[in-house]
């Protein structure tokens, strides 16, 4: 991969050479993860964050639960939820990861939107 993107930065003139080294390389993980939280829908992902701690905190509250009972009724009791609830933290934290690489896919496409219009203007 990275042998196309030596091959691409040797085909660019100079001028949009510059323009991409100022936009600069792809954000590391953290600038990623914080990146959801900002936009239109950034709203959106705070709350499924909050959604999913509260879901973990109450799923690892029913585990506790669980492990301390005796009788297996009361195991059932604790033990679905628990189990219901920290898969469920599961999901909506996995559902965040695809907008994660959407934002990717976004900047790329920008990037060779630029090209585009350094090459017709």
């Amino acid at each position: 991969m990275r042998d196309l993107d030596k091959m691409i930065d040797e085909a660019l003139d100079s001028e949009t050479r510059e323009v991409l080294r100022r936009i600069g390389d792809e954000p590391g993980f953290f600038a990623r993860v914080f990146g959801i939280f900002g936009g239109r829908t950034g709203w959106v992902n705070i709350l499924l964050l909050v959604v999913q701690g509260v879901a973990f905190l109450a799923g690892a509250w029913a585990a506790w639960h669980f492990f301390q009972a005796a009788d297996p009724v009361t195991q059932l009791r604790w033990g679905l939820p628990a189990a219901v609830l920290l898969i469920l933290a599961t999901i909506l934290k996995m559902s965040l990861v695809p907008r994660m690489e959407t934002n990717l896919v976004i900047r790329e496409l920008k990037r060779i939107e630029l090209q585009i219009a350094h090459r017709q203007g």
